[in-house]
C-alpha cells in the first residue's frame, strides 16, 4: 500500500502512531490521575481521523473531542464506541442525530438546553450533557452572572443527564499571562452551584494543551489535550515541561532540477532574483496542499540533510528551492516538516516562518496529501 501511495503521488504526511502513545503517557505522566478526553477534531489536527481516534481508543483514553457532528457520525461509522463529546455549537435540525449515533452534548445556552430537552422526550431517550459556560472567551457558554439558573434547569430536567461541566481556556499557552487564573475563580464560581444545590459534582474539565503544560490547578477531574498529544507546543512561549516527540512528518521529492542565470526571477510576481548563477529543485507540493503560501522566500527545507531556501513565490502545486552550486537529483527526498541526520524542521519553524500558530499549519494539510502510518 505504501509503495502504491508514493506511486500516485510523490508527496506524503507520514504519521508515526507510537509517537503519539509516548506523547499520551508523557501527559499522563504530568497529570497523574486525571480522566484523559483526546480532541480529534479537524481530521485529528491534520495527523488523520479515524486511524488516529482509533490508536488512542487502544491506549486506553477515556473520551474523544470532536467540533462538529460530522466527526462524531464518521467515528461512529468507523467502529468507535468510546464516549465522544461534540464540543462545538449545535443546531437544533441537528439534535436528532446525536441520538442516532449515540453521541454527547455541549450545551451552551438555555434554549439549547430547551431544544435537546423537547428532541430527547419525543424519541423516549437521555441526553448525555456537558454544560458548557464562558469564562472569557467570549465565543459560546453561558456567563457566569447566568450559570445559576442555566444549572437549575438543567437538574430539572427530565431527559437530560449531566455528565460534564467545562469551558475554554483563552491564553494558557502564555505560562505568564493572568488571564488563566481569572478563567478558574470564575469556573470555581460557577461549579460551586451544584454544592449550593445539594447535587453531585459532574466531571469538571477546562485544561487544554496550555492548561496540561503550565496550569496544574486547570487540571480538575479530566483534561482535553490536543495539540500536545501530537508532540507541538502551542507557542513559542510555551514551557517544554514534556518530553515529547513530533507525530507528523511531511515529504516530497525533487521533480525538476534547472541552472539559474543571473538576474533572472523565480515564480509568480518575480519577488526573488538570482544574484549569481545557481541551481534550483522544483517540489511538487503547494498551498493547494494547504502548504502556506506564506512561506515564501522564508520557509525552508531539508534536501540530503542539509536545508535549503525557498525561494519565490509558493504556487499552488510546487515550488522552487535554491540549492545553490550544491547537488540534488530528481526523485531527491526533500522534507519539509520532520528530521533528516543532524537537522530537523518542526511545526512550531514554519508557524514563525509563516507569523501563524502550529495549530493552523498542521489543520490546513488537507487531504491532497496520502496519509502513511507507522508502524504498519
Amino acid at each position: 500500500m505504501e509503495t502504491d501511495l508514493y506511486v500516485q503521488r510523490p508527496t506524503v504526511v507520514e504519521v508515526n502512531l507510537d509517537h503519539i502513545g509516548h506523547n499520551l503517557r508523557a501527559v499522563k505522566l504530568h497529570t497523574p490521575q486525571k480522566k484523559v478526553m483526546a480532541i480529534v477534531k479537524a481530521n485529528a489536527y491534520g495527523h488523520g481521523l479515524v486511524p488516529v481516534a482509533n490508536h488512542l481508543v487502544s491506549l486506553g483514553v477515556d473520551q474523544l473531542g470532536v467540533a462538529f457532528l460530522e466527526e462524531g457520525i464518521v467515528l461512529r461509522k468507523a467502529g468507535i464506541t468510546l464516549p465522544i463529546l461534540v464540543l462545538g455549537g449545535i443546531f437544533s435540525s441537528q439534535i436528532e442525530y446525536f441520538f442516532d449515533y449515540n453521541l454527547e452534548f455541549a450545551v451552551s445556552s438555555m434554549e439549547k438546553l430547551r431544544q435537546v430537552e423537547a428532541v430527547a422526550q419525543s424519541k423516549e431517550k437521555t441526553a448525555v450533557v456537558h454544560l458548557k459556560f464562558d469564562t472569557g472567551l467570549e465565543r459560546i457558554g453561558v456567563h457566569v452572572e447566568g450559570a445559576g439558573p442555566f444549572i437549575e434547569a438543567a437538574l430539572k430536567s427530565i431527559h437530560c443527564r449531566i455528565k460534564g461541566v467545562f469551558s475554554h481556556l483563552a491564553c494558557s499557552d502564555d505560562p505568564q499571562s493572568p488571564m488563566t487564573g481569572e478563567q478558574l475563580e470564575k469556573f470555581h464560581e460557577i461549579t460551586n452551584h451544584f454544592h449550593r444545590l445539594g447535587h453531585p459534582m459532574p466531571i469538571r474539565h477546562l485544561a487544554n494543551s496550555g492548561g496540561v503544560l503550565h496550569f496544574p490547578e486547570t487540571h480538575l477531574d479530566m483534561i482535553r489535550p490536543g495539540l500536545i498529544l501530537y508532540g507541538v507546543y502551542p507557542s513559542q512561549a510555551a514551557k517544554r515541561v514534556l518530553n515529547v516527540k513530533p507525530a507528523l512528518s511531511l515529504i516530497s521529492r525533487v521533480v525538476y532540477f534547472k541552472v539559474v542565470q543571473p538576474g533572472q526571477t523565480i515564480s509568480y510576481g518575480a519577488t526573488w532574483k538570482a544574484h549569481h548563477m545557481i541551481r534550483v529543485v522544483t517540489t511538487p507540493l503547494g498551498y493547494g496542499d494547504g502548504y502556506p503560501r506564506a512561506l515564501s522566500n522564508r520557509g525552508q527545507v531539508l534536501i540530503r540533510g542539509k536545508r535549503y531556501p525557498i525561494v519565490g513565490n509558493i504556487c499552488m502545486d510546487q515550488f522552487m528551492v535554491n540549492i545553490e552550486w550544491e547537488t540534488a537529483y530528481n526523485g531527491d527526498e526533500v522534507v519539509l516538516i520532520g528530521s533528516r541526520g543532524n537537522e530537523t524542521i518542526l511545526v512550531e519553524d514554519l508557524a514563525e516562518w509563516a507569523h501563524t500558530i502550529p495549530y493552523e499549519i498542521l489543520t490546513c494539510l488537507n487531504e491532497r496529501i496520502p496519509r502513511v502510518y507507522r508502524p504498519k
